[in-house]
């Protein structure tokens, strides 16, 4: 089992897995932001606006933070358009993060009351797709 281990454990994959964790804690702040909205304006837009709303505002501070710690130095071009990149890049991370929301608030009571709960469920659907488009089309 460690000799599996020693030869799984090339640097290349380490720094793939290093790489990956820095882009979790991102979305754990990403998905701070993104409850944080929901809740702040929910009250005004509904959960599908706040929902939309929240999602851009989380997504602009995940490229932020991205941009200057997971992928520091890599990617080209003025930042508005990696922000946009960025954005479309992660349209299909968008689909199932929110697709996962929508569908949640709108048949349970429970993340209907509770949000936060259908904002974690769409941030794990969509964690991987948004983690290989970044860094295979943005942050390149």
């Amino acid at each position: 089992m460690q000799a599996m281990l020693v030869r799984l454990s090339t640097p290349a994959r380490l720094a793939l897995m290093a790489q990956f964790l820095r882009f979790g804690v991102v979305g754990v702040a990403g998905f701070a932001v993104d409850t944080a909205t929901v809740y702040a304006s929910r009250a005004t837009l509904g959960l599908y606006g706040a929902g939309v709303l929240a999602f851009l505002v989380a997504a602009t501070a995940n490229w932020a933070l991205n941009r200057i710690w997971t992928f520091r130095g890599q990617g080209e071009g003025p930042m508005h358009r990696q922000w946009a990149m960025f954005l479309a890049a992660n349209s299909l991370g968008f689909v199932l993060n929110r697709g996962t929301y929508f569908v949640l608030v709108t048949v349970s009571l429970l993340c209907a009351d509770n949000p936060v709960i259908a904002v974690a469920a769409g941030s794990l659907a969509g964690m991987f797709a948004n983690f290989n488009l970044s860094r295979k089309l943005v942050f390149r």
